[in-house]
């Protein structure tokens, strides 16, 4: 049993509404990172009556996740994706079923080329249907937002259900519009609200009534998708993810111990969507962003295009290795936006003994990835936009343990190989077919963050693209 006494320190919380009012919603991750000044890096908030253990900084996020990771397995109570999962899938709180659900998922991505040729030509081919996409902006500025949206999204589809979509498709469209919707309302003061009190706020008027309309169509749609999968299954002819998912289910058919069920299925489906979309395609714009902001840095790029890749072929994941300079500027482009400061709460699944600390079981933690991916020890200045920062001096790629922004330990995002590829081709995809350029005045360009929530945007921009050839 674990005393009151020996929990972690941390501001007094007021009846029913906890510590909500000390804290900025709009910037959340960021409220609690002055706390820690106070308190230190491990403390303890209350999210309505809800107590949460916050660790701030790397060496006590590595601490907790990667060297006691079995006692900090488990997954928090994440109300905005619950909507979604229903606690089901690889977002499950079961231990057994989210163990299950991860290891069939990598095998099943591997399976079908995560890291493989196959998967990267489906990338290649994404790619090059953005650029012609691109192209026919005929130099005009214009929003990128959606265009990614469905890219990036593309590529999941090829995966998931066995085809891509066509970009004018009216099914798919607005399936990717209750994605942005939803990633949007995790990222808004509501959706802070939402997720410190759930249970009134359902009783409220207000936007999160939409999320969760959202959230049901979304299920619904991906429902139908498997429906129409389980009509035309072929088990000796897997074709994508649920048709694997679907013949696992009937050869556990017989075991009731068996965490393979339409419901997982269908949660799965959808954090993989919904995970996979909006990060990425987010991470692109947010970079095409900073490049406009630092066209020297776009250069250099350019250059170190121009030298391996050159214009008569396709970028390929050949020519990452031989790219330090490209390879640097993407882990500070993710390490800078911090695009989910707060990372996905975890939860302790033992009484255990953190530090100087006894944390029970059952308690969530909120592991601050900002906290990590701006640590002054481990990035210095990082305020600063500085690719340098990952080459050593002899221009190599120079790693650092710091740089997590897929979280780490046994709860990571599951689609990290997938996003790391997604990102090196469509960048260099981009920028070998196009120079980018501001519509207005460069020194207008504002790289901070829309809002600073569960997610972190970029400012809605437009550019226009220069073919190069």
């Amino acid at each position: 049993m674990c005393h009151k006494s020996k929990l972690p320190p941390g501001p007094f919380p007021f009846p029913f509404l906890g510590n909500v009012l000390q804290l900025n919603s709009k910037n959340m991750a960021q409220s609690l990172i002055k706390l820690s000044e106070k308190y230190g890096p491990v403390f303890m908030v209350h999210l309505g009556s809800k107590p949460l253990l916050v660790l701030c900084g790397y060496e006590t996020v590595k601490e907790a996740l990667v060297d006691q990771g079995e006692d900090f397995s488990g997954r928090g109570n994440f109300v905005i994706f619950h909507l979604l999962s229903k606690g089901n899938g690889v977002f499950a709180t079961k231990e057994e079923s989210w163990k299950q659900m991860r290891r069939f998922s990598l095998m099943t991505l591997r399976n079908f080329g995560m890291g493989k040729r196959s998967i990267e030509e489906r990338i290649q081919e994404e790619a090059q249907m953005l650029v012609e996409e691109f192209r026919k902006t005929k130099e005009l500025a214009f929003d990128p937002t959606f265009f990614f949206s469905k890219a990036v999204s593309n590529v999941i589809c090829s995966v998931v259900f066995g085809n891509r979509f066509d970009y004018e498709d009216k099914k798919f469209l607005y399936l990717l519009q209750l994605f942005n919707q939803h990633f949007h309302f995790a990222g808004s003061s509501w959706g802070q609200l939402f997720t410190c009190f759930p249970q009134i706020m359902r009783l409220l008027p207000g936007p999160h009534n939409k999320a969760m309309h959202n959230a049901k169509t979304v299920r619904r749609l991906v429902k139908e998708y498997i429906k129409e999968h389980q009509a035309t299954l072929d088990p000796s002819n897997p074709r994508d993810f649920i048709d694997c998912f679907l013949i696992k289910m009937q050869q556990e058919k017989q075991n009731p111990d068996s965490e393979f069920s339409k419901k997982n299925l269908v949660a799965t489906t959808v954090i993989m969507f919904v995970a996979g979309t909006e990060t990425v395609s987010t991470t692109l714009r947010y970079g095409l962003l900073i490049f406009l902001k630092n066209p020297e840095i776009e250069e250099k790029v350019h250059q170190e295009i121009d030298r391996v890749i050159g214009q008569s072929r396709p970028p390929c994941m050949e020519d990452r290795m031989k790219m330090p300079y490209t390879e640097a500027v993407i882990h500070e482009i993710q390490r800078f936006i911090d695009i989910i400061p707060l990372n996905i709460p975890y939860s302790v699944t033992r009484d255990t003994t953190f530090r100087e600390y006894s944390i029970p079981k059952g308690m969530d933690v909120i592991a601050i990835l900002s906290s990590v991916l701006h640590d002054q020890k481990k990035f210095g200045n990082p305020e600063c936009f500085d690719p340098r920062r990952f080459l050593d001096d002899n221009g190599n790629v120079k790693k650092n343990e710091a740089l997590m922004p897929f979280s780490t330990g046994k709860r990571k995002c599951l689609g990290e190989g997938l996003a790391r590829m997604e990102l090196f081709l469509f960048f260099t995809t981009i920028l070998q077919n196009f120079t980018l350029k501001v519509p207005g005045n460069v020194d207008d360009i504002d790289l901070s963050p829309e809002r600073s929530g569960f997610s972190q945007c970029p400012q809605r921009y437009t550019l226009k693209l220069i073919p190069r050839f």
